[in-house]
């Protein structure tokens, strides 16, 4: 197989850095009013809602965004290969 030519796709793995940083910044604004507390052996189901909904948030708007604007993104060059006249491509 020779190397036909070179695509630009956006660098999955570079994009968890960023959903993190977008669900918590979700969580910290949604949350910002709750009263402080300190107690790590507490339940927090409310916590634990808020926390799958800031992350839901987040995934849906970054793969809003790579779905319209590609380019706002790290990407990559990934080669596109063809196979050559001796090969069989099955």
């Amino acid at each position: 197989m020779k190397v036909a030519g070179y695509d630009q796709r956006p660098d999955y793995s570079r994009m968890g850095l960023s959903l993190l940083i977008a669900s918590s910044l979700i969580l910290a604004i949604r949350t910002a009013r709750w009263p402080a507390t300190l107690e790590e052996s507490v339940v927090s189901p409310e916590l634990d809602q808020e926390i799958d909904y800031s992350v839901l948030l987040a995934t849906r708007v970054l793969s809003r965004l790579l779905k319209e604007k590609e380019s706002m993104f790290p990407s990559r060059r990934e080669a596109r290969y063809v196979p050559e006249e001796d090969e069989n491509p099955a």
